[in-house]
């Protein structure tokens, strides 16, 4: 993966997400016609976090850059230096735009309470054991970038960072899928045939007999038909992804992926951020990475990043 490359995963997430905060909660019907999906919303929507500014990432932003920064100074997944920082975005606003947590899911926040509390970063996920929400398949992103392991110890890690908040096999098979699927982008595979490629590798290396394969076939259903509402629930997250990627462009995937409904910043930056690898920086419309708050602060840790890259 060449850096034009990881800085459009990386920006394509920040930017999807921000795109998408305006939207969230409103159903597909609620929503304004595509061409209108913008940053600004149309004066007449009634947006969601009114008091936000355009251009501001949410949740979903915050901790994939907090994964990020860890990796960097950690050199490797360090799951405890990984959940304090969570716990330093979730109680002060670590990587929040103005130091403003506007948005945490309620699995996120039981499962970083549990850590603060005292629960190792492998068990704290289990605050809510039933939890498949995708609050660890939106920030996982950073992972696949930074990584330069085999498919085998990326799968592995993806598993890891999934533990901190959502420890449910389902989000940890997702986490590695989505972590495989961008290495296939990056490769320069289409979306779809990039999509079943991972799907074909993640079988491989979880055999015939494991859990985490009973996982993927009977609960991911990975060849299953890709329709969607935009909710939450992470394999409902995936299949959005896979709706939103069929387009042609960085631009038309973020607004299929808002124009679902519902999780519309989630969805927009887990998609952005796939598509954003596959057409690297340049792809990404400059009016959406001009408008984008605090790039400044993700060009000081990009720096850092890349002075470790190569």
């Amino acid at each position: 993966m060449n850096r034009e490359q990881k800085l459009g995963g990386l920006y394509g997430l920040l930017i999807g997400d921000a795109v998408g905060v305006p939207y969230e909660f409103h159903p597909a019907e609620e929503l304004p016609p595509l061409h209108d999906l913008e940053m600004i919303p149309p004066k007449s929507f009634p947006r969601a976090h009114a008091q936000v500014l355009p251009g501001t990432w949410s949740d979903d932003g915050a901790q994939a850059l907090c994964l990020l920064e860890s990796l960097v100074e950690c050199g490797q997944l360090e799951l405890t230096d990984f959940s304090q920082r969570l716990w330093a975005w979730y109680e002060r606003g670590l990587w929040a735009v103005d130091g403003h947590v506007f948005d945490v899911g309620v699995q996120t926040a039981a499962s970083l309470r549990a850590f603060h509390s005292g629960a190792s970063p492998e068990q704290s996920g289990n605050a809510n054991p039933d939890g498949k929400g995708n609050g660890s398949l939106m920030r996982v992103l950073p992972l696949a970038l930074w990584h330069k392991g085999t498919d085998e110890e990326l799968v592995k890690d993806a598993h890891m960072q999934s533990l901190v908040t959502h420890a449910h096999r389902t989000n940890q098979v997702a986490c590695a899928l989505y972590c495989l699927w961008v290495r296939e982008a990056a490769a320069g595979v289409e979306m779809e045939e990039g999509y079943g490629y991972a799907v074909k590798k993640l079988r491989a290396i979880y055999g015939n007999e494991s859990e985490e394969r009973k996982e993927l076939d009977w609960s991911i259903r990975p060849e299953a038909e890709a329709v969607s509402h935009g909710g939450g629930y992470v394999v409902e997250t995936l299949r959005s992804v896979r709706i939103a990627t069929k387009e042609p462009s960085y631009e038309k995937v973020v607004k299929k992926a808002i124009s679902l409904g519902n999780d519309t910043d989630t969805n927009a930056a887990i998609a952005g951020g796939l598509y954003g690898v596959k057409t690297g920086v340049s792809g990404i419309p400059q009016r959406w990475l001009e408008r984008l708050r605090e790039k400044e602060k993700v060009e000081e840790l990009v720096q850092k990043w890349i002075g470790k890259m190569d």
